[in-house]
């Protein structure tokens, strides 16, 4: 990469944000698009006796009824496809059934049971209204333990799967004859991912052509599973992602309501458009997080860890989402033993089926459970053996690189002790004692927290640039990857720049259109700028070698070669920019120059990681948690666009600290979500955060051309640990042992007087 690249950007994105003029799904539907109307159960777990539709589809505006039944006389594949992982016997997780509208049973409220479309929203509403459905209720099995009432007869126990890795009899062994262990219990609470701009589509159909636009986080696995539901050749569906207000890995799958309504348009003949409600929404999008974590860890007397033992209890919701059963088993495992050189390591995962909405992928995705677990286990192992916990880590951090987990990670670079000692430098751990006893004089708790983290970059390391030199001197670049906000636009254009010589300015993104290029990985898993800088890296090498070649020709000038800004040979004052290289072929007949696209395979992951520092103040007379000081130091390795990392930071923070205090989604016990509107479901404000303060501390990563490594996760994976453990501090100068997220003021007031 050329000196001076990493400098501060403005987003050239943000224009049309700020000024309305952003192209988001709702916006830019069909004027002539018909609307459509999920009619939900408002049962948990039932058998559905009777489902009669007639009367909605007499309303007046109502063009379409459909139901499952509907779809299968039209011959609609109605099972929705999602991954499966294997057994720690050799099988594979069981795989009932999820269909897009529900087939003689409902498991969870919220599950979508018949379609009504019609000229208006109203009219599609109320005709949903007049849709006779009698359910029989069944048991309902909430409990993450296996057992319980059966959801589906594939599953016996509602175990979905059992899961394993790691050495287990060595591991037994370890902690067996460890002259310390430590065991702890971490609650992993589930959350409503809430983005800014709820789920929505359109779909319209041209000669036989399905055209589905939504705002997900890729094209190509909705085109996939489009054309595979709907019996259609994947070269008869295109799909767009337009500008996307928020993902955060909820959006990356696919949903029933955008088959649906692909066969409602194909069968009217006319666009049909779905925009999720709020309430809507929080009922029926894919949760996050929702497990157990029992945890065992053993220590030598020199305060080594010998051995790490981790059940977990992972809750699936009541059908395996897309990527659910791997999230808490095989990406849980992908940073099981954190940033810590542990010799023995056995993760064991059960994932249960429950009658709740389905949990997939939310930001970070199986590496912020994991880190916040270890992390929670080594800080009460500090407190439980009196260590200093910045020693205890210092003391167990790997050193040697690269570095094989027991898990099968190769983490290729890091200096973990160099970022925690800028972190306690930046944090000003030296100056803690004083701010905690300014905080006692005013009768408040102050607590400490650190987490060290590491998380590894996940999602396809394939990737596809496309790259187009237009007519006016710019470029277009076709990109396989989604922004959700994190400033693609502004990254991509300056790294072609950067790599071109072509003004900036001149540089024209296009994203999220399975048209424009053959393939490509979507965004998740903090992949994106790596590998997508990665392919445009190698299309550029691609196009400057046919104009090196096509310019000797041209000029009879052996040598020529390009330095990043324009072709010249050693001994000739020859100068061409890739502009007017460019002109030139054109004018030759030669446009196939002007337009190269490749397809690269990342020989590794990168692995970011940091330490975070999290300081709270406690109200013992109500409880409440004010975050008052955060300090995080990270590797991500090259920073292209600074102050965009720093963003994406910020953001991970802001959840994490949700997540850890106030966010959770909460059933009774006959499965109704009490947490169905924000006025239940509490969602973190400017004014709850206090200034995040960020230091790079760069380990350039070696498995790619750039050094990168991923930004867009870290900020949860390191919060959840350090506020949970920040917490844990303050509340012990009073008495209190366990705590469990989240920490919300009416909990952390019964702990206090618990412990009086």
């Amino acid at each position: 990469m050329k000196f001076g690249q990493s400098q501060p950007a403005r987003r050239v994105e943000d224009v049309r944000f700020l000024t309305g003029a952003g192209r988001y799904v709702d916006d830019i539907a069909p004027e002539n698009a018909l609307r459509a109307w999920f009619l939900r159960s408002d049962r948990a777990h039932g058998v559905i006796t009777a489902l009669d539709a007639a009367a909605a589809r007499d309303v007046p505006g109502v063009h379409l009824v459909l139901t499952a039944e509907d779809l299968h006389q039209a011959g609609v594949q109605t099972g929705m496809r999602f991954s499966r992982v294997t057994n720690r016997d050799g099988s594979k997780g069981a795989g009932p059934a999820r269909p897009v509208l529900a087939e003689g049973r409902v498991r969870f409220v919220g599950e979508a049971i018949a379609m009504v479309v019609a000229e208006t929203l109203d009219q599609a509403r109320d005709a949903a209204e007049l849709i006779e459905v009698e359910i029989d209720e069944l048991p309902v099995s909430l409990s993450l333990e296996p057992g319980g009432a059966a959801i589906h007869p594939e599953a016996a126990g509602n175990l979905a799967f059992d899961y394993g890795i790691g050495r287990e009899g060595e591991t037994a062994a370890a902690l067996a004859s460890s002259a310390h262990v430590v065991r702890l219990e971490v609650i992993h609470n589930r959350v409503i991912v809430n983005p800014l701009e709820p789920r929505g589509a359109w779909a319209t159909w041209d000669e036989g052509r399905l055209h589905l636009a939504v705002n997900g986080q890729g094209v190509w696995t909705q085109k996939r599973e489009l054309a595979r539901m709907l019996g259609l050749d994947e070269a008869a569906v295109r799909v767009t992602n337009p500008d996307v207000g928020g993902g955060f890995g909820m959006k990356a799958m696919t949903y029933p309501e955008y088959v649906v309504i692909a066969q409602a348009a194909r069968m009217l003949g006319r666009p049909v458009r779905w925009m999720a409600e709020r309430g809507e929404g929080m009922l029926s999008d894919n949760a996050g997080r929702d497990l157990i974590a029992r945890a065992e860890m053993g220590f030598d007397a020199g305060l080594k860890i010998t051995g790490y033992r981790v059940t977990v209890l992972s809750n699936l919701g009541a059908y395996s989402s897309q990527f659910g059963q791997p999230i808490q088993s095989e990406l849980f495992s992908k940073v099981l033993t954190g940033v810590y050189d542990i010799p023995n390591a056995w993760q064991n995962t059960l994932g249960v089926f429950t009658n709740t909405a389905p949990v997939d992928a939310y930001r970070g995705a199986g590496r912020p459970e994991a880190i916040l677990t270890i992390e929670r286990v080594m800080d009460e192992a500090a407190r439980v053996l009196g260590a200093d916990p910045f020693e205890l880590r210092r003391r167990n951090f790997i050193r040697a690189f690269p570095y094989r987990t027991v898990t099968g990670q190769v983490i290729d670079v890091g200096d973990f002790p160099r970022v925690l000692a800028r972190a306690e430098l930046e944090g000003d751990v030296a100056g803690f004692a004083e701010r905690r006893q300014a905080s006692a004089e005013k009768g408040l708790l102050r607590g400490l927290g650190l987490a060290t983290y590491i998380e590894s970059i996940l999602g396809d390391p394939s990737e596809t640039a496309r790259v187009v030199l237009d007519a006016d001197g710019g470029a277009t670049l076709y990109v396989g990857t989604q922004s959700n906000g994190q400033g693609h636009e502004t990254v991509y254009a300056r790294m072609l720049s950067g790599m071109t010589g072509i003004d900036v300015d001149l540089i024209r993104v296009v994203q999220g259109d399975s048209d424009a290029i053959p393939t490509g990985g979507g965004t998740g898993g903090s992949r994106s700028v790596t590998v997508q800088g990665t392919a445009t890296r190698a299309t550029v090498i691609q196009m400057v070698a046919g104009f090196e070649a096509f310019l000797a020709e041209e000029t009879g000038v052996e040598g020529m070669r390009f330095d990043d800004l324009s072709f010249g040979a050693p001994g000739s004052n020859l100068r061409f920019t890739l502009a007017e290289a460019a002109e030139m072929a054109r004018a030759k007949g030669r446009d196939d120059l002007c337009d190269k696209a490749a397809t690269i395979t990342l020989e590794g992951r990168s692995f970011p990681n940091g330490a975070h520092l999290a300081e709270v103040e406690i109200d013992p007379e109500t409880g409440e948690v004010r975050l008052d000081r955060y300090t995080v130091v990270d590797d991500f390795g090259t920073l292209i666009a600074p102050e965009l990392a720093i963003g994406q930071v910020h953001g991970g923070v802001a959840q994490g600290f949700g997540q850890a205090v106030m966010e959770n989604a909460v059933h009774d016990e006959a499965g109704q979500l009490l947490t169905a509107s924000f006025m239940d479901y509490a969602m973190p404000r400017a004014d709850d955060l206090p200034f995040i303060g960020f230091t790079s501390e760069p380990v350039p990563s070696i498995l790619n051309p750039f050094g990168m490594k991923g930004c867009g996760e870290a900020g949860t994976v390191g919060a959840l640990g350090a506020v949970s453990n920040a917490v844990r501090d303050a509340l012990a100068l009073r008495g209190v042992g366990r705590v469990d997220m989240p920490f919300s003021p009416q909990r952390v007031w019964q702990w206090l007087q618990d412990a009086e």
